[in-house]
């Protein structure tokens, strides 16, 4: 085959391209040239665009006005409202060329500016609650970060939690405080409920157990409006820092070894280190200029447990934070208090602790203590007329009451349930007194011995029984002394003024 010239190669190479549609690659490989040759000659030959014809129409052309008209009125509305007003005018499109529509119609808003914002030493803090999900071995709960930073130094703090509960949320605070010897004037929060229980055109409606705990420990308290992280910025930075720099690769075995592990990065590393933005170490501008300016912690005790009111099941079990605690069996049915701390789950019928458990950080957990099951397995079903187990103490006064009460209309279950709760709270001896007092007027009925006890008597209920941390000798009950014998003894009358110098025994000279 004969050599082509330079005029031939061009025109082989416009042949293979443009006629019979050979591959860039393939012409250089036949006629021996570069692909970049190729490519410059086949577009320097290359038949010049044709032109664009009419834009094709939209069956959303002719309802263009009418979306326009909607999205000057209510420029949030979303596509599927806009097809609503649309079907009526005979528009028989679907929801994707719509959505495609509006997003070219909708108004653009200008994107807001933000000023930097400037704190004294001691101003403020900010505090953020920060999720995790479920990062520990066998526990089905989430993990939450509690991030709380002083504005003007950037010191952090960080603690992390299984809840964010009010009870857990004060505890946190409580340490933070502590960690940081002092309170800054202002406290500034996002909309979390345990401190901001709505948001109104007039006003913020802040929960009033937090307002509570603020006043107790002298800061006031700021929220951040609706959808504004920007107003919390100190905060959201470091909770992105964490997430960066402490979580990944982080490996733990429980709580207690994350929060061991988070609180040496947090004093070794985040508050040793040169701040990105002040170009300082938070911790040598907190010793140095903002630690004297924190307000003292003032001394006056805080509630911080979980308070709840449950009521006892018929398995004598107290439902609380997705688990079951046991309770003794004569609470059935009972209205009990649950108080909770980190550690541990007491429960209380009214003022007396009937119960107490170490707290489960698990879900659906059934947690009994041994002697509760066995005070049930030991009574024996009563004969007739006896009175029920948690009533025996009341004796003949007791038996007395409960004849009488079977031969009316009122409830035995529900007398019974309410002397135990009386004879638990007040004692079986004064409730059997006041029981007595009751039948001399002619009657019978729970509401009237309470009455006897609270309101007559002015009685209040017994303190909890001294725990001395042995199952043996926590067991032991001893019967309640009967005083009644006391009030049988006469008093000696008196006969001279307890001032006067007693008389003389020498006979007069």
């Amino acid at each position: 085959m004969k050599p082509l010239d330079s005029s031939g190669r061009v025109a082989e190479v416009l042949r293979l391209g443009l006629v019979e549609g050979v591959a860039v690659r393939a012409i250089a490989k036949r006629l021996h040239m570069a692909r970049k040759t190729v490519r410059k000659i086949l577009g320097r030959h290359r038949a010049p665009p044709k032109p664009a014809g009419d834009p094709r129409g939209s069956i959303l052309d002719p309802y263009e006005p009418a979306i326009r008209a909607v999205l000057d009125d209510t420029p949030e509305m979303l596509a599927p409202a806009v097809l609503e007003r649309l079907r009526p005018l005979g528009y028989t499109g679907g929801v994707t060329i719509l959505r495609d529509r509006l997003r070219r119609l909708r108004p653009r808003g200008q994107r807001a500016a933000f000023l930097t914002l400037d704190f004294a030493p001691g101003e403020a803090m900010q505090v953020d609650w920060a999720d995790f999900g479920f990062a520990l071995p066998g526990v089905p709960r989430r993990v939450s970060a509690f991030v709380a930073v002083l504005c003007y130094s950037r010191r952090l703090y960080i603690e992390f939690t299984l809840s964010q509960s009010m009870g857990t949320f004060l505890r946190c605070m409580e340490r933070c405080l502590h960690f940081n010897t002092g309170t800054a004037l202002v406290d500034i929060f996002d909309n979390m409920k345990t401190v901001v229980l709505s948001h109104t055109q007039t006003a913020t409606v802040f929960n009033p157990k937090f307002l509570e705990y603020a006043r107790a420990r002298g800061f006031a308290v700021r929220a951040c409006n609706v959808r504004k992280a920007n107003e919390k910025g100190r905060v959201e930075r470091p909770i992105g820092f964490v997430r960066q720099r402490f979580w990944p690769g982080r490996r733990v075995r429980d709580l207690l070894d994350l929060n061991t592990q988070a609180a040496r990065w947090r004093d070794d590393f985040a508050n040793g280190r040169v701040h990105e933005i002040t170009g300082k170490v938070p911790q040598l501008v907190f010793e140095h200029e903002e630690k004297q300016r924190l307000k003292p912690i003032p001394q006056t005790p805080f509630d911080t447990d979980d308070v709840e009111g449950m009521g006892v099941t018929k398995m004598f079990r107290v439902p609380f934070d997705r688990n079951r605690y046991s309770v003794p069996p004569r609470l059935a049915s009972q209205q009990v208090i649950v108080r909770a701390d980190d550690d541990f789950v007491s429960i209380f019928l009214e003022t007396k602790q009937v119960a107490q458990h170490r707290r489960v950080w698990d879900i659906g957990q059934d947690i009994e203590h041994p002697s509760h099951k066995k005070t049930l397995l030991e009574q024996r079903p009563r004969a007739a007329g006896a009175l029920p187990p948690a009533l025996i103490a009341l004796g003949e006064t007791g038996l007395a009451y409960f004849k009488i009460l079977a031969a009316g209309s009122r409830s035995v279950h529900r007398e019974t349930l309410r002397l135990t709760f009386l004879v638990e709270v007040f004692g079986a001896i004064a409730t059997q007194s006041a029981m007595r007092e009751v039948m001399q007027t002619g009657h019978v009925g729970a509401e009237y011995v309470e009455y006897v006890m609270r309101h007559k008597r002015g009685l209040v209920p017994q303190p909890a029984p001294l725990r001395l941390g042995n199952d043996v000798l926590d067991a032991i009950s001893l019967p309640e002394p009967d005083l009644s014998v006391y009030d049988q003894l006469s008093p000696t009358p008196m006969t001279r003024d307890p001032g006067e110098p007693p008389p003389s025994t020498e006979e007069p000279s």
